[in-house]
């Protein structure tokens, strides 16, 4: 099984170089080419380990496609474009937001549709849904024209980097193996530079958890210096939190239940909260204009998917118009997706606030 060649791996490399950073760690048990876990399964729905929002319903990627919509407007209608996605699962998001872009005269036929995704599991999965697509393994390999894209639950599986901070300084967490299990420790030195570290967190108390995301700040990034350059928007979605923050936020995924992250590598999804005030940095030092982050729930509210529910529901049973409220209520509700999930939006600089940013 993966699951045991991929542990088998781990314990391997551990035992030849020592402990290895909590980072790599991560990478491994996610993406290793042959028994990582994205990449030998299809993670998502009841039969998976988690579900994301747009296959809780249509309504979410409908309104994601209509704020794409209205920023390739916004922009002069490029008449050649890039729509993109990062990371899009079975492709449910952009099949939505193709059907409510079908909408705007002009919108499909100027775009070239691209998915960055290693998964060949879920490659196929996306083939069924949205079969005009284009793959990269990169976000490098897409082609330099105006983007627009969209990364929907894309940066919590990064892999990040956890510090402690003790009377040494900050010591960076490894995992090492011992007494048959997986199990962090610390870096014997401490870090030999702090400023990593967001501002707010390197006076954090003794005994406090740091994590930074080198892979998510070079990415967004990346997706600025492009809307810079060539024009476009984007919007990245995700659980986490709107200022930087100390607190050890690595949590595992498994049947729909948390897991131990260090139990069982390559079989349970791995993740951390996102921190979009460094997101929004980034973008910053990219050229480009980041726009909150907002709320997911006031943002999905702000852009009428009230009024998109009343309008499913209208020739709805009533199973249906259940499971539509139910949905509503999952995706905007404070103690569901609402709050814990946030949206920030990146346009060119000097655009004014998009529609859910106001």
């Amino acid at each position: 099984m993966s699951g045991s060649a991929l542990r088998d791996h781990l314990v391997r490399l551990i035992r030849e170089t020592g402990p290895i950073p909590l980072s790599h760690y991560m990478a491994l048990a996610l993406g290793h080419p042959e028994h990582g876990y994205y990449i030998t399964r299809d993670p998502l729905g009841s039969a998976g380990d988690f579900t994301t929002a747009p296959e809780v319903s249509q309504m979410f990627g409908e309104l994601i496609g209509l704020w794409l919509a209205d920023r390739w407007i916004a922009s002069g209608r490029p008449p050649r474009f890039a729509l993109a996605e990062l990371g899009p699962g079975r492709g449910t998001l952009m099949a939505d937001a193709l059907r409510a872009m079908r909408a705007v005269l002009g919108m499909l036929d100027a775009a070239s549709i691209h998915f960055v995704e290693t998964s060949p599991a879920l490659r196929e999965a996306q083939r069924a849904r949205v079969p005009q697509a284009r793959w990269h393994a990169t976000i490098g390999d897409l082609p330099h024209l105006p983007l627009f894209l969209i990364a929907n639950e894309f940066f919590d599986a990064l892999p990040i980097t956890q510090y402690l901070r003790t009377e040494r300084g900050w010591c960076e967490r490894c995992v090492d193996f011992r007494e048959g299990k997986f199990t962090p420790v610390l870096a014997p030195v401490a870090a030999a530079n702090d400023k990593a570290l967001a501002e707010a967190v390197r006076n954090a108390p003794m005994g406090s958890i740091a994590e930074t995301c080198p892979a998510a700040t070079a990415i967004a990034g990346e997706i600025a210096a492009r809307i810079a350059e060539r024009g476009g928007a984007a919007l990245i979605i995700d659980y986490g939190y709107a200022k930087s923050a100390a607190g050890d936020t690595l949590q595992a995924l498994r049947n729909h239940r948390f897991a131990d992250p260090f139990d069982a590598p390559g079989e349970a999804d791995l993740t951390a909260h996102v921190d979009f005030e460094a997101l929004a940095h980034a973008v910053r030092l990219g050229g480009a204009a980041p726009h909150g982050p907002a709320e997911q729930g006031a943002f999905l509210m702000a852009l009428g998917i009230t009024a998109r529910a009343e309008r499913l529901s209208q020739n709805a049973t009533a199973a249906q118009k259940r499971d539509i409220g139910t949905a509503l209520a999952r995706l905007t509700g404070a103690d569901e997706m609402g709050s814990l999930f946030k949206v920030l939006g990146i346009t060119p600089p000097g655009a004014g606030a998009p529609a859910g940013f106001a």
